[in-house]
């Protein structure tokens, strides 16, 4: 196949807006044909995408048309926002075909996110041994390595040998549609190693599973935060990873595209947090729930930007008595809130991370101060000049230089500082510490220079 051709066919597969418009156009027309016809090329991702993508009213017409095309590869790809929306708008011998489909990993992610009544009703539809499953997993608590894993396992007795291995495999009535390693494992059922699929099978038949064991073998208990579980993935390049319980036997396996997807969710609601709409806020949320997960913090902001009106009030004698002062605070505060959040998000991120820790935090705190002088003697020398030939007032400009160079180590330093602070608390530090940091700029900022204004021009 020529370059051409590939490139051609990857273009008909992909959800452009031609391929958007042409299929609203077949669900504003009731065309169930051509509308199977424009998705069926599609991805299951970017059917889910879709869903998401377009408005309610179009969506209940789409699934009127594409009910029977839904499948449990598609239910697993859609959004939480809207999720429980689509499995009402499916018949119920759809979303039972659909979840029977998907490994007990995907069925707890769409139960998890549901109501009692709609919980039930996927329950039902499951095979006794898999209701078992699902069950058990959702016992355990939210955010756990037992609700991330999949029950579905591949083991072998530690004994074995490769040419057993794969004979078992080839054997088997069920195998689960991802694995990557065989599991070893005591006759009490406790995970003693694994083995790649790899390594299996360009082994001898003769030898031993034990002698071909990888390094990177650990196992995570079912009570570990899956954010624990999702960093060990990370730091140790795993694949896979056995789940067992206070016992040390096995239960379960969690397997790396589970854990990417909470390394995912984690750096996205951070994002969130740090801008204050919300960690669950989704483009496919209405006007209501969206307002809900601003207005609070706009809230909290109202009563910080006050505080700082309340600063600047101390000063309305200064600011009466030279009138270029408002004109030149936006700078100053404005400096301190950007220099600010550059530490901020780079310290959210290392603690997310765990690269920012007790061990290093006082050279980091140092860093931070030493970029924050810097960057004030700099900025301090720009503006000093500006603030001179805009007004032909040295003093003015050497007050501008001195306030920034103030407010730009205060901001530096509390953008480390504060999420340290609220970290060692048990806060998250995405949470609030964006609204912290633009107080104390604020504040300081305005402080530093309206009263330095007070005691050399006036």
């Amino acid at each position: 196949m020529s370059e051409t051709q590939a490139a051609l066919e990857q273009e008909e597969e992909a959800l452009d807006p031609r391929r958007v418009a042409s299929i609203l156009e077949a669900v504003e027309a009731g065309d169930g044909a051509r509308l199977r016809e424009l998705a069926e090329p599609l991805h299951a991702a970017d059917i889910a995408d879709l869903l998401e993508q377009i408005g309610p009213a179009e969506r209940r017409d789409f699934l009127a048309l594409y009910a029977r095309e839904i499948d449990g590869d598609i239910l697993s790809e859609i959004d939480e926002s809207i999720r429980e929306e689509v499995i009402e708008a499916l018949p119920q011998d759809v979303v039972a075909e659909a979840v029977r489909e998907l490994d007990t990993d995907d069925v707890v992610d769409i139960l998890e996110d549901l109501e009692a009544p709609q919980q039930e009703r996927i329950l039902d539809a499951l095979e006794d041994a898999d209701r078992v499953a699902v069950e058990r997993a959702l016992s355990y608590p939210e955010y756990s390595a037992g609700r991330l894993m999949q029950r579905e396992v591949v083991v072998a007795p530690e004994h074995w040998t490769v040419g057993e291995t794969i004979d078992f495999l080839r054997g088997a009535d069920h195998l689960p549609d991802q694995f990557y390693h065989v599991i070893l494992i005591d006759p009490r059922m406790r995970p003693k190693g694994y083995v790649t699929l790899g390594r299996l099978l360009s082994s001898r038949r003769a030898i031993q599973l034990r002698d071909i064991v990888e390094d990177s073998f650990r196992t995570v208990e079912a009570t570990d935060e899956e954010s624990d579980v999702a960093y060990i993935f990370n730091q140790y390049h795993l694949i896979s990873c056995p789940v067992v319980d206070e016992n040390g036997r096995l239960v379960g396996v969690i397997t790396i595209d589970d854990a990417m997807n909470v390394l995912d969710e984690e750096h996205e609601e951070d994002m969130l947090r740090l801008a204050g709409v919300g960690d669950e806020s989704s483009i496919s949320d209405g006007v209501v729930d969206t307002v809900k997960g601003r207005l609070p913090w706009l809230l909290v902001n109202l009563v910080t930007a006050n505080l700082a009106a309340f600063v600047i009030s101390l000063f309305e004698g200064t600011i009466s008595a030279l009138v270029a002062l408002a004109a030149l605070m936006p700078i100053v505060a404005s400096m301190g809130g950007n220099a600010g959040t550059q530490s901020l998000t780079v310290a959210v991120r290392a603690l997310a991370t765990r690269d920012l820790t007790e061990q290093n935090a006082l050279r980091v705190v140092r860093r931070e101060a030493g970029v924050g002088l810097i960057n004030g003697v700099v900025f301090a020398l720009i503006m000093g000049a500006v603030g001179w030939g805009l007004f032909g007032m040295p003093l003015l400009g050497a007050v501008l230089g001195a306030a920034l160079i103030v407010n730009l180590l205060i901001a530096a330093l509390a953008g480390v500082v504060v999420p340290l602070l609220l970290d060692r608390m048990g806060f998250d530090p995405a949470l609030s510490s964006g609204t912290f940091v633009t107080t104390m700029t604020d504040v300081f900022g305005f402080f530093a220079f309206l009263g330095l204004a007070t005691v050399v021009l006036l």
